[in-house]
């Protein structure tokens, strides 16, 4: 049956969902479906053509027609993201297209406009797929659903140790007021608000290393 190719790892970001993800996917040999990566894409192409959350039907024009890639970086193991064959992984990830992404998923037509790319990426053996809506919205049939969750405080400090790494300096108390921003604009948007899935398996992360999560999460998969 279909729904037991399918693994949902949703919750807000800092979560340890992405990582999660992608050990699992590789764990099991199974495709990988980043889902945030989406919303950051059209936020970066967005954002390039000069466009904001105030003209969305140009965005959603603009979303039909990009070339999106995802690549496995054969040395890394890490999943690269291509636009009109040009690597913007990082770019992606930086605190501004972030924050651009979520106001840009906060309009259901933006959502509507990627579920059927989102669903494109169910493909034998099975997926993992990781975001906000997948156990939800896009994949509600999915077998195994997780809702990954940790304080916003914990969260805060996760990222400003990843940018401390990346040489970019941040202040602790701008990236938690950013945090709690977008947790209460993706808890309380009408359209698909954040919550986890009907069955869906709640994990704090807040006090376990990705190692930890990973091993729970291991057993409940049995395997």
């Amino acid at each position: 049956m279909q729904n037991k190719m399918i693994i949902t790892i949703d919750g807000p970001s800092g979560v340890g969902k992405g990582t999660l993800a992608q050990m699992l996917a590789e764990r099991l040999g199974w495709h990988f479906l980043d889902s945030g990566a989406l919303y950051r894409i059209v936020a970066y192409a967005a954002l390039g053509e000069g466009l904001d959350e105030s003209q969305i039907p140009q965005v959603i024009d603009l979303m039909k027609a990009l070339k999106i890639q995802f690549k496995e970086d054969p040395q890394t193991k890490t999943m690269q993201v291509f636009l009109d064959a040009k690597n913007i992984t990082q770019k992606i990830r930086e605190e501004t297209i972030s924050q651009w992404a979520s106001k840009f998923g906060a309009h259901l037509e933006i959502r509507k406009a990627l579920d059927d790319l989102q669903r494109a990426f169910i493909k034998p053996p099975g997926l993992v797929a990781d975001g906000r809506d997948m156990g939800t919205e896009i994949f509600p049939e999915a077998f195994f659903k997780f809702f990954l969750t940790a304080s916003p405080e914990e969260r805060a400090r996760r990222r400003f140790k990843q940018l401390q790494a990346k040489g970019i300096h941040v202040n602790m108390a701008d990236l938690l007021a950013d945090i709690e921003e977008r947790d209460h604009r993706d808890a309380t948007r009408k359209f698909r608000p954040l919550r986890p899935a009907e069955g869906a398996t709640v994990i704090d992360t807040s006090e376990m290393s990705i190692e930890q999560v990973f091993n729970f999460v291991r057993a409940k998969l049995d395997f």
